[in-house]
């Protein structure tokens, strides 16, 4: 079960046969710069690399017309001119004479990554193709996409495998509305497009790209801006544009963004940590705008929405200049001045990325005891060091509840994981510590954190564990307790929530309010304390510990209560070394109560956390 990489050289064959500044940019050199990207980063080796096989023409009309599937089968045939003067009557198209075997290998690659991972062969995959496909329609080229790939591959999931719930997700810096009006009135397709609209002036210039179109028929409520909770999805496809990347100027394909922007996928999909953001964390106001817009159309559809009361529409803003189209082409000014900001910008981040190295261990346990029930993926690094005695003794003097030797014996596998993860060496760790000494425990994790080299410290404390009194406020550490008595801001840095008893509610706390916080503070090392009477289920605490990897770029160090140990241990191991967590189970709303106390703390935090603004209102 690791990730398959799917690729066939012939689809490099298809090129450009005449001038045409806007077409010139879908190249050959899209794939092949991102192979030897993959290659020199050596994550080509570490995938199971499968050749792409050709669409047959029976699977391309599950989702286009036979007469559009025999026109492009008779490009083959055809001249110079003849394919040029076809091209005019579609929209950004050209064809090539191997167009068509190109466009069924991007197509056929698709299918083959449905079957390879609803089979069991691999957990996940990434097809490198090329024609692009979010673009066309049943018949009609359209946006150099010439067969829609990921639409083939949800209808052959459907087909084959006898999925119900397919979750397509679409980011690219222009509207997907070739799988958009193929799933329109589809209920088992929920359609997250993530695309630049400007009011209706962005190519496409479609007014059905915009947050108020929601689907037809039964469908409608399923073609979204934001993947809900409840759909609970079978398979997740995504068609994944990277010409809204840091790099490339505007709606082009920029090699090295694009090569970087695939290793990056690549990484994510074999678990590795992703990079930090970086830059103020306050959102923009059209964000802001759209994301309201998108809840005002859904929350008909949607019984987590409508729990929330109306939603306001907002007013549309003036982001684009009145009349004039947001499209950039080659050669003008504009374009060059885009451009050479684009190439500062990659340059920054690629910067950053160096200095930021993977660790050699993405995961390390260290657990005072290895239960029988403890099982670990084969990558997780079973550690049995400790801290120097004399360390391990200096920090013990600072509690009572340390004394003892069981807790001693934690507290040194704690400062020998913390200090792995903050001198690079390990990306994250799980620890256990005995309920008598959480609380200590913790006290000096923190500390210990902050004094060898954490900028940021963010704490997250579950269950039965209180914020050391003469812990410094100073905006180095956060603090937050999940379980605590009462809803309460007790100062910027310091937010307790009680637990949701629901699963809704649970998401909602995490979403709208552990996430926006982390990201908003920006920490550079995770600590996740699963305390005395922490309450989580499994699946919420492996959740939890997947979504806090990100913020900090995968520094996490969980810190288990030696009850839930082993068989906890085992489940967070997983999902920190990059496997997707268990599901959460059947969706319940969140009680009247949980929505009361995450509104009146959202209340209180929004003046300081910005970021807070982006999650929907509760």
């Amino acid at each position: 079960m690791g990730t398959a990489l799917v690729y066939h050289e012939d689809m490099t064959e298809a090129r450009l046969l005449w001038e045409d500044p806007e077409c010139e940019i879908e190249s050959p050199e899209r794939l092949t710069t991102a192979l030897e990207r993959l290659q020199q980063r050596g994550l080509e080796q570490r995938c199971l690399r499968l050749a792409a096989r050709e669409a047959s023409e029976a699977e391309l009309g599950l989702v286009h017309s036979p007469e559009y599937v025999a026109l492009l089968r008779g490009t083959q045939a055809l001249g110079t001119r003849e394919l040029q003067a076809l091209s005019r009557q579609y929209d950004a198209i050209y064809f090539h004479p191997s167009t068509f075997h190109c466009a069924r290998l991007a197509a056929g690659a698709g299918l083959q990554l449905v079957d390879a991972v609803l089979t069991g062969a691999v957990h996940n995959g990434f097809a490198l193709v090329r024609p692009p496909g979010h673009h066309s329609q049943r018949a009609a080229a359209n946006g150099f996409c010439v067969f829609n790939n990921v639409a083939l591959a949800a209808k052959h999931a459907q087909e084959k495998h006898g999925l119900h719930r397919i979750l397509i997700v679409d980011w690219d810096v222009h509207h997907g509305q070739g799988i958009q009006y193929t799933f329109e009135d589809d209920p088992s397709i929920l359609y997250f497009s993530w695309h630049r609209y400007e009011h209706g002036r962005f190519w496409p210039y479609l007014r059905e790209s915009n947050a108020d179109t929601v689907g037809q028929g039964q469908g409608r409520g399923f073609t979204v801006n934001l993947p809900w909770n409840q759909f609970d999805p079978e398979l997740v496809l995504v068609a994944a544009g990277f010409d809204s990347a840091i790099g490339d100027p505007e709606g082009g394909y920029h090699l090295e963004s694009l090569s970087q922007s695939v290793c990056m996928m690549v990484q994510a999909l074999l678990g590795d940590p992703a990079p930090p953001l970086s830059g103020p964390m306050v959102p923009h106001h059209s964000a802001l705008e759209s994301i309201q817009s998108v809840r005002a159309a859904q929350a008909p559809h949607w019984t987590s929405l409508q729990q929330e009361g109306p939603v306001p529409v907002p007013s549309p803003s003036n982001y684009s200049p009145e009349g004039r189209p947001s499209t950039l082409l080659p050669g003008g000014s504009e374009f060059k001045t885009a451009a050479a900001q684009a190439a500062a910008a990659l340059s920054s981040l690629l910067d950053q990325l160096c200095l930021q190295p993977t660790p050699p261990v993405r995961t390390a346990v260290a657990l005072t005891s290895l239960g029988a029930g403890l099982v670990l993926p084969p990558d997780v690094l079973c550690e049995e060091g400790s801290a120097p005695q004399e360390e391990m003794q200096a920090w013990a003097r600072l509690h009572e509840a340390l004394a003892k030797d069981e807790a001693l014996t934690a507290l040194g596998k704690v400062l020998y994981l913390l200090d792995g993860i903050l001198d690079g060496q390990v990306s994250s760790g799980i620890t256990d510590t005995p309920a008598p000494a959480a609380a200590a425990t913790l006290d000096v994790a923190i500390r210990r954190g902050l004094s060898q080299g954490a900028q940021r410290l963010l704490c997250v404390a579950v269950g039965q564990l209180d914020r050391p009194s003469d812990l410094a406020d100073d905006g180095r550490n956060l603090w937050l307790n999940i379980r605590g008595k009462e809803a309460a801001a007790l100062s910027t840095f310091h937010v307790s929530v009680p637990l949701p008893a629901t699963t809704g509610g649970f998401l909602n706390c995490v979403l709208a309010l552990v996430l926006p916080l982390a990201y908003g503070f920006q920490p550079d090392l995770v600590l996740l304390a699963l305390g005395p009477a922490h309450g989580l289920q499994d699946a919420q605490a492996a959740l939890l510990a997947a979504l806090l990897r990100v913020p900090a770029g995968g520094r996490v160090l969980a810190l288990v209560d030696a009850e839930s140990t082993p068989r906890l241990a085992g489940v967070l191991a997983r999902v920190l070394c990059g496997e997707a967590p268990p599901s959460l189970g059947p969706f319940s709303v969140a009680s009247p109560e949980d929505t009361q106390a995450l509104k009146y703390l959202r209340g209180q935090l929004q003046p300081h956390w910005k970021m807070l603004q982006v999650a929907a209102p509760v």
